[in-house]
């Protein structure tokens, strides 16, 4: 039995090879009174999960540490052997027939969001055959990037006042409007000249595996008096020639990313500064192309987060189903030796 403990997230497994563990791992080997397959499972189970999130160490669950002096407190139920056997074989046809299930479901979500990446792809790709490449420089009319170092860290913020936009706000063509932060509106007025209006256009300047560089979105309605933190750059350009939607559009498709990333400096997050920004190329059609693109794109991206909502619903619904099972299966409030497994995904559409 081989649990992942330093750095708690429930990750538990059963060793089937002979070798050697990182400090980050502590190793059980059982009694001959205790099956490892059921020790497994019960170590799944709702109440001992929750025991472990208790008696860990650390700020975030991130950095949750569970020493062995901890785990060797944790008590479980301790039926006979052969009973152990019984459970353990339930639950490992069981819970394999429900992560069947999640896999597909996890597949769906991504086939949905190939797709959307496909025709974003190819709407794009149209507009730039039909119309000509050109730097954002010739269409701006104002850029700026946030402050910098000491002019504005955490010891800034408040519980109300201005917005700070940052990072994690900016999605592809979307913004996310969370993870909220603000600043006293009477710092704000010394920092205006990073300000963010509602409908200015937003491009990041620093990116990750899972996050474009140079990915684009539209500050929304609704957000009051705000700024832009460092590495994200607040760009307003002429809109009789290019619309700040479309922009965020072109800018986050997979095209424009993969050549902003080419200009991108860093070893370890990709980044891109103002004088970067201002060269970057976008097709731009006609206003009415353009208004045509962000339709067909809304309605696509619409659609997908519909159906991709429903996937995930259901497989927060499995993997409660299977805590629920596990939980049930060893603490005895069913007999697994009448149970037909065939009820294990009751209520989960498939």
């Amino acid at each position: 039995m081989v649990n992942k403990m330093k750095a708690w997230q429930g990750s538990l497994g059963v060793s089937v090879h002979d070798g050697i563990v990182s400090p980050d791992y502590l190793v059980c080997e059982t009694l001959q009174r205790v099956h490892g397959r059921y020790l497994h499972h019960a170590l799944r189970s709702a109440p001992i999960i929750g025991e472990f999130k208790s008696r860990s160490k650390g700020i975030r669950p991130a950095q949750w540490r569970l020493y062995w002096e901890d785990l060797a407190q944790v008590r479980i139920t301790l039926p006979p052997l052969e009973e152990q056997r019984r459970i353990a074989d339930f639950l490992d046809v069981a819970t394999a027939r429900i992560d069947a299930l999640s896999a597909m479901r996890e597949c769906q979500v991504s086939l949905l969001e190939e797709r959307l990446t496909s025709t974003w792809s190819k709407v794009i790709d149209e507009d730039a055959r039909d119309s000509n490449w050109a730097p954002i420089r010739r269409f701006l009319t104002g850029i700026t990037d946030g402050p910098f170092g000491s002019a504005l860290t955490s010891s800034h913020y408040s519980d109300e006042g201005a917005r700070v936009i940052r990072l994690g706000n900016l999605g592809r063509a979307e913004f996310r409007n969370h993870d909220h932060a603000y600043i006293p509106l009477e710092y704000f007025a010394q920092l205006q000249r990073h300000e963010a209006r509602p409908g200015d256009l937003i491009v990041a300047g620093l990116g990750d595996q899972n996050h474009p560089l140079g990915r684009a979105s539209v500050v929304p309605d609704g957000v009051g008096p705000a700024i832009v933190k460092a590495d994200c750059f607040r760009l307003r350009l002429d809109q009789r020639k290019v619309l700040h939607e479309y922009a965020a559009w072109a800018l986050s498709s997979q095209r424009v990313t993969d050549q902003v990333a080419m200009l991108a400096r860093g070893s370890t997050r990709a980044r891109i500064n103002l004088e970067v920004a201002r060269d970057i190329p976008i097709p731009v059609p006609s206003l009415d192309r353009q208004r045509r693109s962000i339709e067909l794109l809304r309605e696509m991206r619409s659609s997908t987060h519909t159906v991709a909502t429903q996937c995930r619903r259901q497989l927060a619904l499995l993997t409660e189903r299977r805590q629920a099972l596990i939980t049930a299966a060893v603490s005895g409030q069913f007999d697994v030796s009448t149970a037909s497994g065939r009820n294990v995904t009751e209520g989960v559409s498939v």
